[in-house]
C-alpha cells in the first residue's frame, strides 16, 4: 500500500547539510582521510563549571518535569542575561525556555503564521527558516543581498519584499552562514522599514551573540529601533557560545501574550527541555565568561587561516567573516572551469572526492555557486584542508 504522507513534510526537502555529511562519514569509515569544514557543532568540550553543573543536578534530583516554559531560577538568568548582554528588560511572563533556539523560533512560526501568510527571509539564510515557514503553511519570501554590501540587505531590498501578507520578518546576526554582523547603522535603517508595518511580527536570531570578533557593542534590531520591541521576539540559547549544542536549551524574550501562546504551543509538543540541562544552563548564563571568549578568540585565529588559505585559491571571491565560525566564499568562477561540474551541489561532491574536504553547497542557504566553508576545526586540519584545496584547485 503506498502510503500518502503529510503535505507539510512531503513538501520539505532534504538538506543539503545532511546529505553532505552522511557522505563525508561513509567515505570516513572506508578509510579515506576526510578534513570536515562541514560542521555546525563546535569542536570544543562543554567547560567544566557548566558540566559539573550538570552532574550537580543528576546528584540533587533534577529528573523530573520542570514548568513547560523553565525553572524559575533559569528564566531568571534570561532576563538578567538580557538586561546585562543586550540592554533588554523583560518580565518573567515575557521570557521561555524552549529545547534549542531552534524550538524557539518553530514555536513562534506554529503560534502566529496562517495559511497564505509570508515570511520575509534575507540570504542567505539558515535552511530551517524557510523550511519553518512552509510547515506552518506560510510561503517564504527571500531579499536579496550582495556579497560586496556584505550579505547586509538594503532597506528598499526589504521594503519591496513585505506585502500585506506579511507577518513575521527574520533577522540573523551574526549569519549563518556568511559570518557577516548586522551593524547598528543598518539595523536602524531596516528598523524604519519595520516601523511602517505594524501588523509585521520580528524574530531576531542571536544565537552567535557572543562569537564576534569585530568588537564593540552587540546590536539586535531592538537596540536599533527600540520601538519594535513590542512585537519582536529575541531569540538565543546557549548551543553555540558555551559549546552545548547537545543539552539543547534556548530561550527567547517577546511580548507577553505571544509568549502565552508559544508556550501553551510547546505544553502539546515538547513540553520543556531537560531539567539537568536547564541547570547547566544557569550555570552557563550566570558563571565567568572567560571560555566564551576564549573559544571566540580560537575561533577569530582559525578564520585568519581560512581567509589566507581561501584567498590563495584561484578564481575564489572571499568576504572576510566577522562572526561565527563560518565564511561563505563564492566558488561560481572555479564551478565554471571544471569539467561535469555545473553547480554548487556538484562541487561539494567533487571536492570531497578529489580533496578530501566537506563543505556544504551554498544553494542549501539561498546562496548558489558559494560554499560554506566551517572553522569549527583544529588548526592542524583547517591547515591541511587548506592544502588539499590547493592541490586540486591552483
Amino acid at each position: 500500500m503506498a502510503t500518502k504522507f503529510a503535505r507539510r513534510v512531503e513538501d520539505l526537502e532534504a538538506s543539503s547539510i545532511f546529505r553532505i555529511n552522511s557522505k563525508a562519514q561513509k567515505l570516513k569509515a572506508e578509510g579515506r582521510t576526510i578534513f570536515r569544514l562541514d560542521a555546525g557543532d563546535p569542536d570544543f568540550e562543554t567547560p567544566e563549571p557548566i558540566r559539573v553543573a550538570g552532574r550537580h543536578a543528576i546528584d540533587e534530583g533534577y529528573s523530573h518535569y520542570t514548568a513547560t516554559d523553565g525553572l524559575p531560577e533559569l528564566k531568571d538568568a534570561v532576563i538578567k542575561k538580557f538586561e546585562q548582554d543586550n540592554h533588554l528588560r523583560y518580565k518573567e511572563n515575557e521570557v521561555m525556555v524552549t529545547c534549542g533556539a531552534k524550538q524557539a523560533l518553530f514555536n513562534l512560526c506554529m503560534s502566529v503564521l496562517h495559511p497564505g501568510d509570508e515570511v520575509v527571509i534575507p540570504q542567505p539564510y539558515w535552511g530551517s527558516y524557510p523550511a519553518m515557514a512552509k510547515i506552518s503553511w506560510a510561503t517564504p519570501v527571500y531579499v536579496p543581498t550582495r556579497m560586496e554590501d556584505g550579505f547586509v540587505p538594503s532597506p528598499e531590498a526589504l521594503d519591496e519584499a513585505i506585502t500585506e501578507r506579511t507577518r513575521l520578518v527574520i533577522l540573523n546576526s551574526p549569519n549563518n552562514p556568511s559570518g557577516q554582523v548586522y551593524g547598528k547603522e543598518a539595523l536602524e535603517a531596516l528598523g524604519k522599514v519595520l516601523e511602517k508595518y505594524p501588523d509585521v511580527f520580528v524574530a531576531t536570531d542571536d544565537i552567535y551573540e557572543h562569537l564576534r570578533w569585530t568588537g564593540g557593542r552587540y546590536y539586535n534590531v531592538v537596540n536599533a529601533c527600540p520601538s519594535l520591541k513590542a512585537r519582536t521576539i529575541v531569540i538565543n540559547g546557549v548551543s553555540k557560545a558555551y559549546a552545548m549544542t547537545g543539552w539543547r536549551v534556548g530561550f527567547c524574550g517577546g511580548p507577553e501574550d505571544v509568549i502565552y501562546q508559544m508556550n501553551k504551543l510547546q505544553g502539546q509538543s515538547t513540553a520543556h527541555t531537560a531539567a539537568v540541562s536547564q541547570k547547566a544552563a544557569v550555570a552557563a548564563l550566570t558563571g565567568d565568561q572567560t571560555n566564551v571568549r576564549e573559544m571566540a578568540s580560537a575561533y577569530e585565529a582559525r578564520h585568519t587561516l581560512v581567509q589566507q588559505g581561501v584567498e590563495s585559491l584561484r578564481g575564489v571571491n572571499y568576504l572576510a567573516s566577522e562572526g561565527t565560525f563560518y565564511c561563505l566564499p563564492d566558488f561560481s568562477a572555479v564551478i565554471q572551469r571544471l569539467d561535469n561540474v555545473s553547480d554548487d551541489q556538484q562541487l561539494a561532491d567533487w571536492l570531497l572526492d578529489n580533496a578530501g574536504v566537506a563543505m556544504i553547497p551554498g544553494s542549501a542557504f539561498g546562496a548558489p555557486g558559494h560554499m560554506r566553508l566551517s572553522f569549527a576545526a583544529t588548526e592542524e586540519d583547517i591547515e591541511k584542508a587548506m592544502q588539499q584545496l590547493h592541490s586540486v584547485l591552483n
